[in-house]
């Protein structure tokens, strides 16, 4: 498992000097943020980032993300100059040295929150999501979202989501699948792996489509192009948000397949109705396994990139919500611990311990 940190370039708060000393960390999980989606990637910019994460002595082989145009999602006629453009964008990547890019394929909102900063018994502050806030489309009329990666003025916003109005699941399938028919070879040519990612929370909201809420349609999505370049961003704390998904089974059944590319790992607290709040990655913190989790990609013999998702803010920390440096390391150093216990326990037949579920 190759320990990887999430960094938002120059702007971002964490220097890269200190994610260097989390011990364990083999490389920056990064992408090109200004360039609006559809657009191609200059080879050069790439370079640029790549060199400026290789000079503090940490590896760049893991995008996240190469953002997917809403038009591709809608299945317009301009998506194949678009998917033009990201192909040629993988091209680039390849020839950058980046081994795996992560995407997903959520209308509108890319993962999505109703609270930044809740706090916790502790004292420290971490995302949460509430369902009756997020079961009124008129509400995503009236706020602003947290995480999108395209900001839309409310004419745009109303929109988008009315053009979304004819579009249901299998309309949405049908043109993630367009999408993969062409973007998939090309990414196998080059040595790229693709990864998309759960819809975060695995739920509809405000009325929109989604269709990688669980272990069925992430099978329907390996199924669309049965090719292995044609993976998994899996993240547990996504995925985990509904208690219906067993993450343990789903790491075992698609990392034996070796169809996992990317692992996302971090805790959620759930309660039945599906609201939930980041925790700590530690297990009793929350409501997922995370010692099975771990070992459940060690016995599946998973060797691919892995990174701290979400973490809290603790002792004073300020900066972009959920990607702080502090408890994001701490989660990194947690997690290289169980992969090393996992591993010494299995090497000398003791049976490792699990978390609280």
């Amino acid at each position: 498992m190759k320990m990887s940190f999430r960094w938002y370039g120059k702007s971002d708060p964490v220097r890269l000097e200190y994610v260097r000393q989390i011990p364990g960390m083999h490389g920056i999980v990064s992408s090109l943020y200004d360039i609006k989606a559809g657009e191609l990637w200059p080879l050069d910019r790439i370079h640029e980032l790549k060199s400026t994460i290789e000079a503090h002595g940490l590896a760049f082989e893991v995008v996240e993300s190469v953002p997917v145009h809403e038009d591709i999602k809608l299945g317009k006629p301009v998506r194949d100059g678009m998917i033009s453009n990201y192909c040629r964008t993988l091209e680039h990547l390849a020839a950058a040295g980046i081994k795996v890019v992560c995407y997903n394929f959520m209308p509108v909102f890319d993962w999505t929150r109703t609270t930044l900063d809740r706090e916790l018994p502790d004292g420290s502050t971490s995302l949460a999501f509430d369902v009756d806030v997020a079961s009124n489309i008129d509400v995503a009329r009236g706020i602003n979202l947290p995480a999108w990666d395209n900001y839309y003025t409310p004419a745009e916003l109303n929109r988008v989501l009315s053009e979304y109005a004819s579009v249901g699941e299998e309309q949405l399938r049908e043109n993630l699948a367009y999408f993969l028919e062409r973007v998939i070879p090309v990414a196998a040519s080059v040595g790229i792996k693709m990864g998309i990612h759960p819809d975060d929370p695995p739920r509809p909201i405000f009325g929109l489509p989604r269709i990688v809420k669980n272990r069925d349609d992430l099978r329907r999505i390996l199924n669309m192009v049965d090719d292995p370049a044609n993976g998994l961003t899996l993240c547990s704390g996504s995925l985990g948000a509904d208690l219906r998904n067993d993450v343990i089974a789903m790491v075992r059944e698609f990392g034996g397949e070796k169809r996992i590319h990317f692992a996302h790992l971090r805790n959620v607290k759930v309660d039945q109705r599906g609201n939930f709040q980041e925790t700590a990655h530690f297990s009793p913190a929350g409501s997922l396994d995370m010692a099975g989790i771990v070992r459940a990609y060690y016995e599946t013999g998973f060797d691919g990139y892995a990174r701290p998702d979400h973490g809290r803010m603790i002792w004073g920390e300020t900066g972009i919500p959920g990607y702080g440096l502090y408890d994001r390391a701490l989660g990194a150093v947690y997690l290289n611990g169980l992969w090393e216990a996992t591993a010494k326990a299995l090497r000398h037949g003791t049976p490792p311990l699990t978390g609280n579920r």
